[in-house]
């Protein structure tokens, strides 16, 4: 049982009496009569033949609440989109499938690109970001969830739990970020948020000063979290990027586009796991070693929005902090999980930490060699004003999909 701390500057919102799911659904039915709700599920096709989406689909089917279920689907041929459409099937909630690799929306990505309007890479965020645009397209829900597809230890608690805070008309949060124990099969996880993220937001505060955005991003319990919620206007002008670094920028957006009292961040599983990343040591192309350096550089370039001025010494300074940091962090870890009866490897995890040095190093020579990147995707209100049909040519694409395949 969480205690009722409240760390930080953002709003906690615990799980003080674990409440039954029937009757955290109840209430989100009635909130849904003034609040349509919706879930937005970015997946891989490849995950459709796991263990994790399946499982997912069956206590899904089972939630009363959901006025739409949007699922983008990735890497995917014309008959693995039939057989998405067939495997989606079940689900009573009014749902659609995005062929991201299908010929109408790549149609439509193709004119987006030439306008340098659509996401310029491949991955989650692009996906998200299709997705969000159908959302507005649709105009079914007014509060939406998002969350992975391969959560291991799925239970339909976990979306009432994480839309609640934003379905609930009483509340007046825009945003809610899910957090949880990263504990499973006796081992702690959650290796680049507890080994990177935040070590690295405790170097920058020490190393850059004061910093009300360093203070707010600290205050989120599981920063790296895939799962939140959010109101259906936050959509209209988010900037996310396309990269690994797509949770830390969703969080920055949040920073720069609302007040601290219309966010939150809530418990939303007491047992969490998912697919594990390979720490490719050796690739920084690939695994967690490229979502290291995505995500350092989503960071520096927020600080440098803010006007911070960043050079070699700086970020050679950034290192060294991070790495006592992050190793008095080991210690700490290790101790954790003697008191609790887990397993933690030492080894590995001061691997870990030396990698994530050298990544800060080499995400911070990439930031001075390419002071103009921008990897963000536009928001889809400068879209709509660049092509003001967009949202109705996607919605049409996405039903014309559905109905020519289905009925194949």
């Amino acid at each position: 049982m969480a205690d009722f701390y409240q760390n930080g500057i953002i709003t906690t919102l615990h799980n003080l009496e674990d409440r039954s799911i029937e009757e955290l659904e109840s209430e989100l039915v009635n909130f849904s009569n003034k609040r349509p709700l919706g879930l937005i599920l970015p997946s891989l096709f490849s995950e459709l033949e796991g263990k994790a989406l399946p499982d997912t689909i069956e206590h899904i089917k089972q939630v009363p609440y959901l006025s739409e279920i949007v699922i983008g689907l990735d890497r995917a041929d014309e008959a693995q989109y039939k057989y998405a459409l067939k495997f989606f099937s079940s689900l009573p909630q009014h749902h659609r499938v995005l062929w991201n690799d299908g010929p109408r929306l790549k149609a439509l990505d193709e004119e987006l690109q030439a306008l340098g309007l659509a996401p310029k890479e491949m991955g989650k965020g692009r996906n998200v970001w299709y997705c969000m645009g159908y959302i507005l397209a649709s105009n079914k829900v007014e509060s939406v969830a998002l969350h992975d597809c391969d959560i291991l230890t799925y239970d339909r608690s976990l979306l009432a739990r994480l839309i609640y805070p934003v379905a609930n008309p009483q509340f007046n949060y825009e945003f809610c970020k899910g957090f949880y124990a990263r504990v499973a099969d006796g081992k702690i996880n959650g290796r680049v948020s507890r080994l990177l993220v935040t070590p690295l937001l405790r170097a920058l505060k020490t190393t850059l000063g004061v910093n009300e955005y360093l203070e707010f991003m600290d205050s989120f319990r599981y920063p790296l979290a895939g799962e939140f919620s959010f109101r259906r206007d936050v959509l209209n002008d988010i900037r996310i990027p396309s990269d690994w670094g797509l949770e830390i920028g969703v969080l920055s957006e949040m920073h720069r586009n609302y007040a601290h009292n219309r966010l939150c961040q809530a418990d939303i599983a007491k047992t969490y796991d998912h697919k594990h990343q390979d720490l490719s040591l050796n690739n920084d192309q690939g695994g967690l070693s490229k979502m290291s350096i995505d995500i350092t550089k989503a960071l520096f370039r927020k600080l440098a929005t803010q006007g911070t001025t960043f050079n070699t010494e700086t970020f050679r300074t950034i290192k060294a902090t991070y790495f006592r940091i992050a190793l008095d962090f080991v210690e700490t870890y290790n101790n954790d999980a003697i008191m609790n009866g887990l397993k933690l490897d030492v080894h590995s995890e001061e691997k870990a930490v030396e990698m994530f040095a050298l990544n800060i190093m080499k995400a911070g020579q990439s930031f001075l060699e390419n002071p103009m990147e921008t990897p963000f995707i536009p928001t889809w209100n400068r879209v709509v004003s660049a092509k003001p049909n967009v949202l109705e040519r996607l919605l049409e694409a996405v039903e014309l999909d559905h109905k020519e395949f289905m009925e194949d």
